[in-house]
């Protein structure tokens, strides 16, 4: 197939040998499959932010750094060049999480290579060698739904012990690989010690794994491993092999965290409404 412009450019540098197809096209960046020597990989190239609105994106870029206090100031200002740097930030935040989390032995894309705004990344493939599907499009058997939801839970822990919080985990940016489910698209990733809405964000992560496995195992619905997890982790106790209950029972006198949390996520969207409809 004719190449696009921006996978041009790392044909011409040598990076990739071939476009073989497009994968997926979506609002923040299109996936083709690529050939790079005898691999074949995924290359995604990140659009242009007209679709994300600065009020979304501000929970999770809270706290992250900037190269410069000029860069800085032009993105809080919101200029020209400040929206082009907030938007290489956001782009640059999904390539240091998956190089930590791959690091970490978390079940995500191996990263290659970022350049010009294309993101070269290994290829997440089924039992048959073709493009994994999403859990989202696919059925599940209890017993698998309750093996998944196991895995997954472990992977949010072995991201928390990395310091990171996916911040939009759903059975739609998770692939079932030949050899098990692996975590994508997070440009969002936060920092889970130096972000403060990442209490919030593990929480609804967690809570979207329960509720769509609970679908097939409506014995999960019960579980409670986002308070669960983010107790250990805020007291210094959780470790990638760290035992869980999936029970939480909050101490006497203790505040309702998760409880809290969905209260200010209900504020909060009650009041992105309101300014729509006044808008």
């Amino acid at each position: 197939m004719k190449a696009p412009a921006r996978l041009q450019t790392l044909l011409d540098e040598g990076l990739i040998d071939a476009v073989l197809r497009q994968l997926k096209s979506g609002k923040e960046a299109d996936v083709f499959v690529v050939r790079c020597g005898d691999e074949v990989r995924a290359a995604k190239i990140y659009k242009e932010a007209t679709n994300r609105s600065f009020r979304q994106a501000v929970d999770y870029t809270e706290n992250r750094k900037v190269k410069n206090s000029r860069q800085a100031r032009a993105m809080a200002k919101g200029t020209k060049y400040g929206r082009q740097q907030q938007e290489a930030a956001w782009q640059s935040a999904e390539v240091d999480a998956l190089y930590r989390l791959a690091g970490a032995g978390v079940r995500v894309p191996k990263p290659y290579n970022f350049f010009e705004g294309v993101l070269l990344m290994e290829l997440v493939a089924d039992a048959n060698g073709e493009a994994a599907p999403r859990l989202n499009d696919l059925p599940f058997t209890a017993e698998a739904a309750r093996g998944h939801h196991a895995t997954l839970i472990r992977e949010v822990v072995r991201m928390l012990c990395a310091g990171v919080v996916h911040g939009d985990l759903s059975e739609f940016n998770i692939l079932l690989a030949a050899d098990g489910p692996v975590i994508i698209d997070l440009p969002q990733a936060v920092d889970a010690a130096g972000n403060n809405h990442a209490p919030r964000m593990l929480m609804r992560d967690v809570d979207n794994l329960r509720h769509f496995f609970g679908r097939s195992a409506p014995e999960l619905l019960a579980t409670q491993y986002g308070p669960e997890l983010w107790d250990l982790y805020a007291a210094g106790m959780l470790h990638p092999d760290t035992p869980l209950t999936g029970r939480y029972e909050r101490k006497p006198g203790a505040v309702d965290l998760s409880g809290v949390l969905r209260e200010i996520e209900d504020a909060r969207l009650d009041e992105a409404a309101r300014v729509l409809r006044l808008g």
